[in-house]
C-alpha cells in the first residue's frame, strides 16, 4: 500500500536521524556531567560528616540524580540539538541540495518527527515508570544522609472514608503514629446515626488499616434513641480504610510515584475530599505535556535553524535558546495558575502556544 511507503526510512532519513540522536545525547550527557560535579562540590562536605558509604553515594544517589536532570532538561536539549546541527546541514548547503533534489520541505521533516518520537517515547517512559522509582531512592538518601526535611505531622485531618463515613483528627505525629482529637461519623443519607469520639488513636503498621482508640465515646442513634457507650481504661481497635500515608504528604512526594500509580492516588484523594493534591495533578499532566514538548520545539527548531544565514548559526542558536528558556519559564509560570483554572488547562497553555508558533514558522520555512 502507497501510504505504507510514508513510514519507510531512507539513507537521507538515517542520516538527519543519526546526525539529531547523536547530537541530542552528547549535548545532555556533558550538561550531566556539569550537573553531578557541581552539586558534588557543594555537597562534599554534608558526605564528608554523614555516615553514606562510596555505594550509596554513587548508587542510591547519583545513579538517580542524574536522569532526573536529564529527563528535566530533555526539552531545552532537544531545541539546541535541532537548532545546532540543522544549521551547520545549511551552512554546508546540504538542505539547498536536498531541496534542489525533490525533496519538499515536508518530506524533509520526517526524520525530525521520527527522531522527536522516539525521545517524546523515552521522555514520558522515564518520567511515568523509570524515574519515579529511582527518585524515591535518591529523596529517602537525601531525608538521610542530607537532612532533607520529611512531612512527620499534620493537622484538621479531615477524611471521607466512603459515601457515608468522615473521619476527623485535630493532629497526626509519624514518630509514634499517634492522632488526637479523634472523631468518626457515620451517616444514613443525610442523618447521622453513628458519632465516635476518642482522645486519641494510633495507627498499627503491622495490620494495616488497624488503629487503637483511647479514652473513647461512641454515640449510636436508633429508632430516636441514643446508646452510649464509653471508655478511659479499655482500648478498642477499629478497622479504617486509612493510611498515615494518606495525608502526610511530604514535599516531592508525587515525583516518587509512577503515573499509573499517581493516577489512582488522585481519584482516591478526590472522592476523600482531601485537599493539597494539585501538586500530583500537575505532576501527572506536566509528564504527558513534556513528552509532546519535543515535536513542538522539533519543528521550531527546524524551521529557524534550516535557511542559511550570513554569519552562520548564532542568529538561529540565539533566537532558539530565547525561544526554548521562555518556553521553560512559560511552563513553570502556568502551572502556578492551577490554583484559578483547571490543571490540565494550566499545564498544557504552553504548548498550545507554541504549537501557533510551530505553524507560523513551519509555514515561513520553505520560503
Amino acid at each position: 500500500m502507497k501510504w505504507l511507503d510514508y513510514f519507510k526510512l531512507k539513507k537521507l532519513d538515517w542520516y538527519i536521524i543519526k546526525k539529531f540522536l547523536g547530537t541530542y545525547f552528547f549535548s545532555l550527557a556533558l550538561i550531566i556531567i556539569v550537573i553531578v560535579v557541581f552539586d558534588y562540590n557543594e555537597k562534599i562536605d554534608k558526605f564528608a560528616t554523614s555516615n553514606a558509604t562510596a555505594s550509596e553515594i554513587i548508587f542510591d544517589y547519583y545513579m538517580n540524580l542524574a536522569p532526573y536532570y536529564a529527563n528535566t532538561f530533555s526539552a531545552l536539549f532537544v531545541f539546541i540539538s535541532v537548532i545546532y546541527f540543522t544549521s551547520k546541514l545549511a551552512d554546508n548547503s546540504e538542505i539547498i541540495a536536498m531541496l534542489a533534489s525533490g525533496v519538499s520541505y515536508r518530506r524533509l521533516m520526517k526524520p525530525y518527527m521520527v527522531a522527536a518520537g522516539i525521545i517524546a517515547l523515552m521522555t514520558y517512559v522515564l518520567s511515568a515508570y523509570v524515574i519515579p522509582q529511582g527518585n524515591s531512592t535518591r529523596i529517602a538518601f537525601e531525608q538521610e544522609y542530607n537532612k532533607k526535611n520529611k512531612k512527620e505531622a499534620a493537622s484538621n485531618i479531615q477524611v471521607k472514608l466512603d459515601e457515608n463515613t468522615i473521619a476527623f483528627m485535630e493532629r497526626f505525629e509519624s514518630r509514634n503514629n499517634m492522632g488526637w482529637r479523634f472523631s468518626l461519623d457515620k451517616f444514613e443519607g443525610k442523618k447521622l446515626v453513628s458519632h465516635m469520639t476518642a482522645n486519641n488513636i494510633s495507627y498499627n503498621p503491622d495490620k494495616p488499616g488497624t488503629w487503637t482508640a483511647r479514652r473513647w465515646v461512641i454515640r449510636e442513634l436508633k429508632d430516636d434513641k441514643e446508646v452510649i457507650r464509653s471508655s478511659n481504661r479499655e482500648t478498642i481497635d477499629t478497622v479504617l480504610p486509612l493510611e498515615p500515608s494518606d495525608f502526610l504528604i511530604s514535599e516531592d512526594e508525587q515525583e516518587t510515584m509512577t503515573s499509573p500509580v499517581l493516577s489512582s492516588y488522585i481519584d482516591k484523594q478526590k472522592k476523600r475530599g482531601i485537599g493539597n493534591i494539585k501538586p500530583f495533578e500537575i505532576e501527572y499532566h506536566r509528564r504527558i505535556a513534556m513528552s509532546f514538548a519535543a515535536f513542538i520545539l522539533t519543528i521550531i527548531g527546524a524551521s529557524l535553524s534550516s535557511r542559511k544565514r550570513k554569519g552562520g548559526m548564532g542568529l538561529s542558536l540565539g533566537i532558539g535558546l530565547a525561544l526554548s528558556f521562555s518556553y521553560i519559564m512559560f511552563q513553570t509560570v502556568s502551572s502556578a495558575f492551577a490554583e484559578q483554572m483547571p490543571v490540565m488547562l494550566a499545564v498544557w497553555i504552553p504548548n498550545i502556544i507554541y504549537t501557533f508558533i510551530a505553524i507560523y514558522l513551519y509555514r515561513r520555512a520553505p520560503r
